[in-house]
């Protein structure tokens, strides 16, 4: 007979009088002298385990030698009683301590939840916990909802490399690392492969893949390591099509969220976020000049700060009842190289950032497709287009007008779950400080 024949959940769908087995931590024991009950715990929830002197001596002492936090399995038969944990308890015949717990623990992951760094130093403890597995069961439910949507669109997926030969951004925050005597960095996006991808005729694309970037900033919002979800599509009238791909796959993962989970979520995190059906788009300017009529000191050639983004979205929260938005029409001066500029007016451009509860989850925009334009437009940056000739010879050979995004994985459940620190909701955050585990 294997380990666990059920997990604990499913005992409760059971009829009495059935005979299982189950697997898990001890989680609480009770001794009532002549009985003593042992709830149990999986990562499907708790049951109550009654244990009898009289019945079972020998299960009974195994308990009388048993810590919290243990790991047992459990054989017994299921007992309807209103008094236990859902109205279902196991009637234990035989208790085999798999492996017993030290004691005390290094970590209260049932108390300890505002200390955040002794939580990520016993990271593996403190999954746990009920509220952080929900964490991770959500991040995995988003990234289904993701790879759902873009199929039911159109997209295929793809999964570039990781190492490469030249920075994506052209230097800056950059891993690099030695790749058999040559100058190698780790991939700070899939920015330039899922462009070239365009090329080939596949021409509606995606990836959720990890990136690096060596980020200095000691924030609730940044990480060194995090996944990217990227799309690129070709054959755009304009970047609104982009936006319109964007904004549906928030709407996507919110309503697929609420349909599997909804409950379960707000009972733990509160309310998901509003997407209305119309979500707003506003220009750059527009926010400088909301910006400047509650006082805060911007200007047109800048990019906004985190305290900006939080007051545009609670005007936007307000004033249409949405907690996404897209701000758009981003200057020239603080876009990449690869972004296309606007004809009639240069100095902006067809880009957007995508803002959920306050803060930037998704970058994009329509790209410049021109050969001879991105040449140039590599130049005014201050870059040297021979670094990016591998990546601007096939813009020479059919390259269709084309566009895309990324959005930060971790950045998305952060906001869904109204989350206070991003490193919440990576497995193992990496930023300046932390290394391990």
């Amino acid at each position: 007979m294997p380990l666990r024949t059920h997990y604990i959940s499913e005992v409760f769908k059971l009829n009495p009088g059935v005979r299982v087995r189950v697997a898990g931590w001890v989680h609480k024991i009770r001794d009532l002298g002549g009985i003593k009950f042992v709830i149990l715990r999986d990562r499907s929830g708790i049951i109550q385990v009654v244990v009898k002197r009289d019945k079972t001596p020998e299960a009974y002492s195994v308990v009388e030698d048993l810590v919290e936090e243990s790991v047992v399995t459990v054989e017994g038969v299921t007992v309807s009683d209103r008094r236990a944990p859902g109205g279902i308890e196991i009637l234990a015949s035989s208790i085999k301590v798999l492996n017993k717990s030290s004691k005390p623990l290094p970590l209260n992951f049932e108390r300890d939840i505002d200390n955040l760094g002794r939580r990520l130093d016993w990271r593996f403890i403190d999954l746990r916990s009920k509220r952080v597995q929900l964490i991770f069961i959500v991040e995995s439910e988003v990234a289904n909802a993701i790879r759902e949507y873009f199929r039911l669109n159109g997209f295929i997926e793809i999964f570039t490399s990781k190492i490469v030969a030249q920075a994506t951004e052209g230097g800056a925050n950059v891993f690099p690392l030695v790749y058999f005597g040559r100058e190698a960095f780790l991939a700070q996006s899939p920015q330039l492969y899922k462009q070239l991808m365009m090329a080939t005729g596949v021409d509606r694309v995606f990836e959720i893949g990890p990136v690096f970037r060596a980020e200095k900033h000691h924030t609730v919002r940044h990480l060194c390591e995090y996944h990217s979800v990227d799309y690129e599509m070709a054959f755009i009238k304009d970047y609104s099509e982009v936006m319109d791909v964007a904004e549906g796959l928030v709407r996507y993962i919110i309503e697929y969220l609420n349909s599997k989970m909804g409950a379960e979520i707000e009972s733990v995190f509160g309310q998901l976020p509003v997407v209305p059906k119309d979500v707003p788009r506003i220009t750059f300017r527009e926010a400088c000049r909301i910006l400047k009529s509650k006082g805060r000191n911007v200007t047109e050639n800048s990019d906004l700060t985190s305290t900006d983004e939080e007051i545009l979205a609670e005007y936007v929260r307000r004033e249409y009842d949405s907690d996404l938005f897209f701000i758009t029409e981003y200057p020239w001066s603080i876009r990449p190289f690869y972004t296309m500029r606007k004809d009639s007016e240069p100095q902006y451009t067809y880009s957007f950032d995508l803002i959920l509860r306050g803060l930037e989850v998704a970058t994009g925009g329509q790209r410049e497709h021109r050969y001879s334009i991105l040449v140039e437009q590599i130049k005014e940056k201050g870059l040297n287009p021979e670094s990016f000739k591998f990546y601007t010879e096939y813009f020479k050979y059919g390259m269709p007008p084309h566009g895309g995004a990324g959005f930060g994985l971790e950045r998305l459940v952060m906001k869904i779950l109204n989350l206070k620190n991003i490193r919440e909701a990576r497995l193992t955050p990496r930023d300046p400080e932390r290394l391990h585990p």
